[in-house]
């Protein structure tokens, strides 16, 4: 699951990867996004103080905030066995909704185990989830998977399973991520290279809709610094925004511990996307565990926007505690969080540090 799952994976990972050749889709026009500005947007308002954490037990959080007002809210679920969404028209509302699960993995055969990283977007009039999974009877064999939905409410209808992702190669695999720019849309993900002494770098694909890649795929990153090599050598979880003329692409890197941290590539709006060239990589890590506030290991983010309409918020998982008793995988405390985004005078994003709980009404008597 992108950014949440990965040790164990990570553990049996090099042993099974298998090239599988290169991309079969015919390349076409790629999907353009339909505009948030197209639809009625939600009138601004001026935001509560965030609440953290905002929702408990879930990890790999994806927050959409959608034209009709609500934010729409998916995550990993410990159990790893079902896909969940929540709605709200607050962020904060988020963290009490009522919780539906809207698909439930298979008993048997492929999307039977380890239900990752969901992700949920609307694209051409449809509601889309993508999401990692593997067979039931192979359980680190995780691949990208993409649910769809007709429905307006996305509550309602039927979710129909659209397939596999196919990648240009057949190995582990998980974490995308969807966005639209200069017309195009764009499939970025988390996956093993053939060849190559890590567990997963970043790749980027066109798409020739939303559950096909056109081809080629680039890679982006590859674990290389200290930092993106502990326990693991892993680079996950992409996230893109889009500000002050460029586009910055959010990574998770290292163990799925404490160890676990923020990387950031950046790119110039008019760049090609499809040219790694155009793409910088920050050589230290933009958002770490921190021990004055007590949030470790967060990471595996998104974007969204505040209810007045422009305040960025940045939406991740952490833990509230550095030691862990057995495999990270199997603790269920990574809880989802969300903090405002601030903005350097270059222009490049101040993650800063992971903020502290907020205080309860007993805490603050005491």
């Amino acid at each position: 699951m992108s950014r949440a799952t990965d040790v164990p994976n990570r553990r049996l990972l090099l042993k099974g990867a298998l090239a599988a050749g290169a991309l079969a889709a015919t390349p076409t026009t790629a999907e353009a996004a339909t505009p948030i500005a197209a639809e009625a947007a939600p009138c601004p308002t001026k935001a509560a103080p965030f609440e953290n954490p905002l929702v408990r037990n879930r990890a790999d959080p994806y927050i959409h905030r959608h034209s009709d007002g609500f934010y729409y809210f998916t995550a990993t679920a410990p159990e790893y066995d079902r896909i969940i969404l929540r709605r709200s028209r607050t962020l904060n509302g988020l963290g009490t909704a009522d919780e539906s699960v809207i698909w439930t993995k298979h008993p048997t055969g492929v999307m039977g185990a380890h239900i990752w990283a969901p992700e949920i977007h609307r694209i051409g009039g449809k509601w889309y989830v993508y999401f990692a999974s593997a067979p039931a009877e192979s359980v680190w064999d995780i691949r990208i998977w993409v649910l769809e939905n007709a429905n307006p409410d996305p509550f309602k209808g039927t979710w129909v399973e659209r397939g596999q992702v196919r990648t240009a190669w057949e190995t582990f695999s998980l974490d995308a991520t969807t966005f639209t720019h200069r017309g195009s849309r764009y499939l970025a993900w988390a996956q093993h290279e053939p060849g190559l002494d890590n567990n997963t770098g970043i790749f980027l694909s066109r798409m020739a809709n939303p559950w096909t890649l056109t081809g080629p795929q680039i890679r982006l990153t590859t674990p290389e610094y200290d930092w993106e090599c502990v326990g693991y050598k892993v680079n996950e979880g992409p996230s893109v925004i889009a500000r002050n003329g460029r586009l910055f692409m959010s990574y998770s890197a290292s163990a799925t511990d404490w160890h676990y941290c923020m990387g950031l590539l950046t790119a110039d709006a008019d760049a090609d996307l499809m040219d790694p060239a155009s793409w910088s990589k920050s050589p230290a890590p933009v958002f770490t565990s921190n021990d004055t506030t007590k949030q470790y290991g967060p990471g595996h983010n998104c974007f969204t926007v505040a209810e007045d309409g422009r305040s960025d918020v940045l939406v991740y998982h952490a833990r509230q505690y550095k030691e862990i008793v057995g495999d990270p995988l199997n603790d269920p405390n990574r809880h989802t969080r969300v903090q405002k985004l601030n903005w350097h005078a270059d222009g490049t994003p101040d993650f800063g540090i992971p903020v502290a709980d907020t205080a309860t009404d007993t805490e603050v008597a005491s």
